[in-house]
C-alpha cells in the first residue's frame, strides 16, 4: 500500500517529541546565520544571496541529472535581482526560464500559492512542450489512464520505485494541498510544514514530467516563508543532491509506509542542518573576500584586475590563465599577460603547480 491510498490520506501525523531537539537545534543555527549576515554589507549580503540561488538552481537541476552551466546561471540570476555580473556569460531562454521561476518562488513567497502560478512555472521549465524526446502536457496537471511510475533501470530490467495517484484524483489531491499550504491560522511549526508539503507534493506527482524541481521551488518558497525574508543564504538542493539516494530512499520508505511521517520530517530537518552549517561556512568566504578588499583599499588596480579579482573571490570555476583573462576581459593576449605579470610582482597572484602548457594563476595567501 502507498501512503496515498491510505484511508485517512491526506493526514498525515508525526512525533513532535521526536522533532523537538532537531528543530531547537536548526533554528539556532538560523540565528546565528541571521546574526552574523546581519553584520555584512548590502554587498556582502547580495554575493552571499547570489551564491546561494545560483547553488540552488544548479544543484536542483543536478538532482534529476540535468547539468546547466554555472555561470550562466548566476548570470541570470545576479541580472534578475539587479546585482553585479561583469564577466559572466549571457543565459539561454531556457536557463533565464528556470531562474525566473526561483525568482518568483522567493521574492514572493508571501502570495498565495495557486495551480495557475505552478502551470506558470512548469511552462516556464519545458517553454517547448517536450521533456527530452518525448512531447508532454505542459501548464496542466498530468491526465491519462496509465498509472505515473517512479522508475529506475535500463529498459526491459526497470525497477519500479513509486506509483502515484491516479491522474483523475490529482486536481483533487492538489486542491487540498494548496489550501492547506495558504492556511493563514497553521500552529504547524513552519520548517514542519516545508517538510510535510514537500513529501505531500512529490506524492500526487501531479504534473508530467518536472515534479522534483517544481516540488524543491515550493520548498524554496516556504523557506524563505519561515525565514521572513526574499533572500535565500542557504542552498537546500546542494544537501539533497550531496545525499541524493538517501533522499531517494527516504522518500521510497515513506511512500511505501503508513501516515506518520516522522522519520521523513527527521531527515528532512537534519539535511536543512547541513546546509545552514554549510553556509555558515561559506560566511567566512565572504569574510575573508572583505578582508582582502580592506588590504588592498591603497592598491592601485585597474578595472580588468577588479573584475577577475573579484571572480577568484567569488570562487572562479576552473583554472586562470592568460587566455580566460583576456576573454573575460576582451582585451589582447599582451595585455592580459600585463596585468598578470604586475599582480604577481606586487604578490597578489602566484602561479599554480603543475601548470602544464598553459601557466595557471591563483591568488597568493592572505
Amino acid at each position: 500500500m502507498y501512503i496515498w491510498q491510505n484511508e485517512s490520506w491526506p493526514h498525515m501525523t508525526w512525533q513532535s517529541d521526536q522533532l523537538s531537539l532537531l528543530l531547537a537545534e536548526v533554528n539556532a543555527l538560523r540565528g546565528k546565520l541571521a546574526g552574523r549576515l546581519s553584520m555584512f554589507g548590502m554587498a556582502e549580503q547580495n554575493i552571499s544571496v547570489l551564491n546561494s540561488m545560483t547553488k540552488e538552481i544548479v544543484n536542483s537541476a543536478g538532482i534529476e541529472g540535468e547539468t546547466l552551466n554555472r555561470d550562466s546561471v548566476r548570470s541570470s540570476v545576479a541580472r534578475q535581482l539587479g546585482l553585479e555580473y561583469d564577466g559572466l556569460p549571457k543565459s539561454d531562454h531556457y536557463i533565464e526560464g528556470v531562474v525566473q521561476v526561483m525568482i518568483d518562488a522567493t521574492q514572493h513567497y508571501q502570495e498565495a500559492i495557486s495551480a495557475e502560478r505552478l502551470f506558470c512555472w512548469h511552462r516556464a521549465l519545458f517553454p517547448y512542450g517536450h521533456s527530452g524526446m518525448y512531447k508532454i502536457r505542459v501548464g496542466a496537471w498530468r491526465e491519462g489512464n496509465e498509472p505515473m511510475l517512479v522508475v529506475s533501470g535500463a529498459m526491459g530490467k526497470q525497477k519500479v520505485h513509486y506509483e502515484a495517484p491516479p491522474s483523475n484524483k490529482v486536481e483533487g489531491m492538489m486542491d487540498q494541498l494548496l489550501e492547506w499550504i495558504n492556511e493563514q491560522q497553521s500552529t504547524i511549526d513552519p520548517l514542519i510544514k516545508a517538510a510535510v508539503a514537500h513529501l505531500w507534493f512529490v506524492t500526487i506527482h501531479p504534473f508530467d514530467d518536472g515534479n522534483g524541481r517544481l516540488c524543491r521551488t515550493l520548498t524554496e518558497m516556504l523557506l524563505s516563508r519561515a525565514d521572513g525574508t526574499p533572500k535565500r543564504f542557504y542552498s537546500l538542493s546542494s544537501e539533497i543532491l550531496n545525499k541524493r539516494n538517501g533522499y531517494y530512499n527516504i522518500l521510497e520508505e515513506t511512500q511505501k509506509g503508513g501516515l506518520d511521517i516522522t522519520e521523513w520530517i527527521k531527515w528532512f530537518i537534519a539535511t536543512l542542518h547541513n546546509a545552514l552549517q554549510q553556509s555558515m561556512e561559506k560566511t567566512d568566504h565572504v569574510i575573508r573576500k572583505t578582508r582582502f578588499w580592506e588590504e588592498h583599499s591603497g592598491t592601485s588596480l585597474n578595472d580588468r584586475q577588479r573584475k577577475v579579482l573579484n571572480m577568484l573571490l567569488d570562487g572562479f570555476e576552473g583554472k586562470l590563465n592568460s587566455s580566460k583573462w583576456y576573454k573575460i576581459n576582451h582585451c589582447s593576449q599582451d595585455t592580459a599577460n600585463r596585468d598578470i605579470k604586475d599582480l604577481t610582482e606586487r604578490g597578489i597572484l602566484k602561479k599554480m603547480e603543475g601548470g602544464g602548457r598553459s601557466t595557471c594563476y591563483e591568488l597568493c595567501d592572505f
